[in-house]
This record gives C-alpha cells, sequence and structure tokens, in this order.
C-alpha cells in the first residue's frame, strides 16, 4: 500500500516553516515507509482547491483507498506518526 502526506504550506507561512524540521526528521526516521508530496498552495491552487484547503499548514495523510486524516495547522510529530501507522506506513 502507497501511503502518501501531502504537505499544503506557502513560502510566506510562519507556522509553515514550525512544520517543516518536524516533517523533515519523521521522513528521515521513517526511511521510505511513506511519500511526502509537498504543494505550495500559491503555485498550485487547483490542487489545494482540489483538497478543500483553506488554512496553513494543512496535512494530509492518505492511502490507495483515500484520505485517512487530515491535519489543519502545526501538527506535533506523535500524531503524524498515529495517523501514518493507521494508514499502513
Amino acid at each position: 500500500m502507497t501511503v502518501t502526506l501531502k504537505d499544503f504550506y506557502a513560502d510566506w507561512c510562519g507556522p509553515c516553516k514550525t512544520q517543516d524540521p518536524i516533517l523533515e526528521e519523521l521522513e528521515d526516521d521513517w526511511d521510505g515507509r511513506f511519500d511526502v508530496e509537498k504543494v505550495n498552495v500559491d503555485e498550485q491552487q487547483d490542487v489545494a482547491n482540489e483538497y478543500q484547503v483553506r488554512s496553513l499548514p494543512t496535512l494530509i495523510i492518505e492511502n490507495d483507498d483515500g484520505i485517512v486524516e487530515r491535519f489543519v495547522g502545526v501538527t506535533q510529530r506523535g500524531d503524524l506518526e498515529d495517523a501514518l501507522e493507521s494508514a499502513g506506513a
């Protein structure tokens, strides 16, 4: 099963900058068990609209069955790990 974490962000978003190191550390520690797709909402408005992103940062974890979890705002590592495990990563 493919598990993807979509990170909706903008360069001007302060909380997004707070979220980045958490995601980078998680991605390093989980060593390829899930994919990360960064979506700059200023450049990819169509994707942001498709996922109904209204606030930043928004993190969406999905697998082959669809969206498993959606987080709005800075999200702690433990919450992301729980959702990734639920998604099958």
